[in-house]
């Protein structure tokens, strides 16, 4: 009986521990929006520019079928994190999104290998709202205007700020356990 208590207890902390993580992205979403310093506009091109990589990376059958790869836009500046097999593929991935119109740089953290499994990318939603959580606990800087993006325990680290801002901002998420690596990309006001 004892037994079935734990594992019911272990069974809920699991399941909450994501709804914790689903809070506080929606929560950090929502404001985000609200106090972003990009302009409405350019918040409305980047989502363009995140739509039309994922749609055109879609369309490549050997992209699609055999790697894992996540876009984030910010201001033009793109992130691509994630794994292809080999470098033909994650070539031709840097090919197509650097042909989507409103592509101004691109950040290539592609690793080659094999894709990380189900267990490490809950693992890395959970990082990136504990750097998220972490970040809004610091009063000297906005967190809303830091996108975190996190692959296999490394923390990306988005947005427009200062200098001050973006070695505020490394240095809190370097602090969260179990994160492995920080990695900037970073536009400075």
């Amino acid at each position: 009986m004892k037994l079935v208590k734990l594992a019911a207890i272990a069974a809920t902390v699991t399941v909450l521990q994501g709804c914790v993580a689903a809070a506080v992205v929606g929560v950090v979403g929502g404001a985000s929006v609200a106090s972003d310093k990009r302009t409405v506009g350019a918040q409305i091109d980047d989502q363009k520019i995140e739509l039309d990589a994922y749609a055109k990376l879609a369309e490549h059958e050997g992209i699609s079928d055999n790697t894992n790869l996540q876009i984030t836009a910010m201001n033009g500046s793109v992130l691509i994190v994630g794994q292809a097999p080999n470098s033909y593929l994650r070539d031709e991935a840097m090919k197509i999104v650097k042909a989507v119109p409103g592509v101004e740089q691109i950040h290539n953290q592609i690793r080659l290998g094999n894709s990380v499994s189900i267990g490490t990318k809950s693992n890395d939603v959970w990082l990136t709202s504990k750097v998220k959580t972490a970040l809004f606990g610091s009063d000297n800087l906005d967190a809303t205007n830091i996108k975190v993006v996190t692959e296999n325990g490394e923390v990306f680290l988005m947005g427009l700020v200062t200098r001050d801002e973006a070695q505020e901002a490394v240095d809190i998420a370097r602090n969260v356990g179990g994160v492995n690596r920080v990695i900037k990309a970073f536009e400075y006001l």
